[in-house]
């Protein structure tokens, strides 16, 4: 028999709170085999990442991906990684901070924000029981991935779901699926190049680098290419680029089947052999930097390309912490958040003497909370 959470899932005491569960993909503890392998063990463990058929994946997962790729992933952890711990931790949680400050001084009731992973730690099982201990009766569900796919996406709402099958007291929900082309979003972006060129001059080509996905995702149903190209497109409209100046590629892909194409590495090579002589490259599918921008973008494609002859090389980084970042995330938050107290103005909140009053005619009918 399922025991649901309580007895603190509802209190007449407590005020009201909107609560906003943010979420990141996740990152190892430590940059060691150990910890990475348990990371990988989880993450490649999910069917909406890897679409096989789970005896055969579960066999090539533990009995050859698990043994080999753990002390190869350590090392490169190990090479971005900082005092303050992994990059994307740390900036996932300052970002969060931020967001927490913009939110509490522009919405006028109480909102608490959250800071979870969808693999690793702090889990979005934490995460949830922390907004539910804050009494919130109103969830906002932000991922940090602003083009939508099932891998990303909507992994994370199954999280949320298994874990909100145990509440006895359902909070109101609502999910920010995507933002791949929000105003807002795509003039962070276009600032961030533009800063790039006023530092390193205007580049040959800039290119869009996205994180890959399987071909047959695609081909399957889903959006994430789509909405990879439009954010490239949008911002490349912004910036008043012509189409031979920009350019859209897929990097970080894994095994041996087709994903989406042009890949980021061959791209590289090709422009570097082709004569091009400066490239500014940006990954706008990343809110944070990672492993995957820090070191596969940076350093990896960088080697790449001055090797096959290139002469300079910007990674321009993600919106990382930056304020016009954590405001385009409170718009959102406040755009699916219509109509609820802590967030709108136009709707009535509940006074503290309405809230004693409450408690006053709850207590008169037997609850003792």
């Amino acid at each position: 028999m399922t025991k649901f959470k309580g007895p603190d899932d509802f209190s007449h005491r407590q005020p009201a709170c909107t609560g906003v569960l943010i979420t990141n993909l996740g990152t190892p503890d430590a940059p060691t085999t150990a910890a990475v392998r348990r990371y990988l063990a989880e993450f490649l463990a999910d069917p909406r990442v890897v679409e096989a058929p789970r005896w055969l994946w579960w066999f090539a997962l533990h009995g050859v991906i698990l043994r080999i790729r753990p002390p190869r992933v350590a090392r490169a952890y190990a090479s971005i990684w900082q005092e303050s711990g992994s990059p994307l931790m740390h900036l996932s949680r300052q970002l969060a901070d931020k967001v927490q400050q913009e939110c509490s001084k522009q919405f006028p009731g109480p909102v608490k924000v959250v800071l979870a992973m969808r693999y690793g730690t702090p889990s979005i099982q934490a995460g949830l029981e922390e907004l539910r201990k804050a009494n919130v009766q109103r969830i906002v569900l932000l991922p940090l991935y602003p083009q939508y796919s099932a891998t990303t996406t909507a992994t994370t709402f199954d999280a949320v779901s298994k874990e909100l099958q145990t509440w006895r007291h359902m909070p109101e929900l609502r999910m920010i699926t995507h933002y791949h082309d929000h105003p807002d979003y795509i003039q962070a972006l276009a600032q961030s190049i533009t800063a790039a060129r006023q530092t390193h001059g205007k580049p040959d080509k800039l290119l869009f680098s996205f994180h890959g996905l399987p071909k047959r995702y695609l081909l399957q149903g889903d959006p994430y290419y789509c909405h990879c190209q439009k954010t490239a497109r949008l911002v490349a409209a912004s910036l008043g680029l012509g189409d031979d100046e920009w350019f859209v590629s897929f990097q970080s892909r894994f095994g041996r089947e087709e994903w989406l194409k042009p890949y980021a590495d061959n791209t590289l090579k090709e422009w570097g052999a082709d004569g091009i002589q400066h490239v500014q490259v940006i990954s706008p599918g990343f809110a944070v930097d990672c492993l995957e921008t820090l070191e596969e973008l940076a350093e990896q494609n960088r080697d790449f390309f001055l090797h096959a002859g290139g002469k300079e090389y910007h990674y321009i980084p993600a919106l990382n912490d930056q304020s016009v970042h954590a405001q385009m995330l409170v718009s959102l938050i406040a755009q699916h958040s219509k109509g609820w107290p802590e967030t709108d103005s136009t709707v009535h909140r509940e006074s503290d003497q309405e809230r004693q009053a409450r408690l006053e005619r709850a207590q008169q009918a037997g609850a003792n909370k």
